[in-house]
């Protein structure tokens, strides 16, 4: 397990950025955090470094997940918060993301059993206005 203290965006653009360049094709990333506590800001710069900022990254919280291509796989970005039941997951890509992609996933409490193991968690704590606390863990739990 690893922390980071971020004191403002450009910090957390750094982390994403670093993980990014270290993602390789079947990665999953949990984005665990609170509402507004930057689960979608560190997707966005995740993907754009990897498609380029200006890749448009709209939210993907009503169409529930957005594809994107880079040169290391297709990135799946996910949205769970409003899935209705865990199982959901397979209408909208889930199995083909796990297989040959790259997933970041928002509100992963909500796949229930479907975790996959071998996932790494980003768990995202607010701690002020513009700070927060980054814990990036290998093991799902």
């Amino acid at each position: 397990m690893t922390s980071y203290k971020i004191s403002n965006e450009y910090e957390m653009s750094a982390l994403a950025m670093m993980m990014a360049e270290k993602a390789q094709k079947g990665d999953v990333f949990l984005l665990d955090g609170t509402l507004g506590a930057g689960k979608s800001f560190f997707a966005r710069a995740f993907i754009q470094s990897l498609c380029g900022e200006n890749t448009d990254v709209p939210s993907p919280t009503f169409t529930l997940v957005q594809t994107y291509e880079s040169s290391k796989a297709a990135l799946w970005h996910f949205d769970l918060y409003r899935i209705e039941s865990p199982d959901d997951i397979f209408e909208i890509g889930w199995e083909d993301a796990m297989v040959d992609g790259i997933s970041l996933i928002e509100w992963p409490e909500r796949l229930g059993s479907n975790k996959p193991a071998h996932a790494r968690r980003i768990k995202i704590n607010v701690t002020g206005i513009q700070t927060r606390e980054v814990i990036i863990d290998d093991e799902t739990r």
